[in-house]
């Protein structure tokens, strides 16, 4: 499990090498996201889906209710839906990085995190659970998971965000 979240962060890291700050922050539109703010947000939900990892180590409550059929699709095939996701907030309230190191060090806090999880995750009761908008009621497996899922699908992203700085003539 772990080794293939550090394949995907070593990737995100390596990849971060090529960008200059300005590029990191460059937007091809008002409506999209920068690299840099695509970065921040893979990061802000590593973070939030590893703090639900530890809301369902310490909860003593079960819940019967499980996933959606989305839910254990993806989960089945290890891979987030190849989908937009529109989210509630606007592309802008996910700040730009202050610098390369403040995306470095998010990362770097992640994988931490993910190895502690790692050694012990198979301890924690698969019946208690935490509720995804769209995938339904996840143990702390499955949350650790989600961590690799959705941080792979914005590799897509950040593809395609690769060819708005190239258009951009900045890439």
């Amino acid at each position: 499990m772990l080794n293939n979240h550090m394949v995907t962060i070593d990737q995100y890291k390596r990849d971060l090498d090529s960008y200059s700050i300005e590029q990191l922050r460059f937007k091809s539109e008002e409506n999209v996201w920068s690299v840099g703010q695509m970065y921040i947000h893979v990061i802000e939900v590593a973070k939030e889906y590893i703090g639900h990892i530890e809301t369902c180590s310490k909860t003593m409550l079960e819940e019967s209710v499980g996933k959606t059929a989305d839910g254990t699709k993806a989960l089945a095939e290890q891979e987030w839906p190849n989908i937009r996701v529109k989210l509630d907030e606007l592309p802008n309230a996910t700040t730009n990085p202050a610098s390369k190191d403040e995306i470095i060090a998010g990362l770097e806090h992640v994988l931490e995190k993910l190895s502690y999880w790692a050694g012990c995750i198979d301890e924690v009761n698969p019946a208690c659970k935490v509720h995804h908008g769209w995938f339904g009621w996840l143990g702390a497996s499955e949350w650790f998971e989600m961590v690799g899922m959705h941080s792979r699908h914005h590799l897509r992203q950040k593809a395609e965000l690769d060819e708005k700085l190239a258009e951009a003539g900045i890439r």
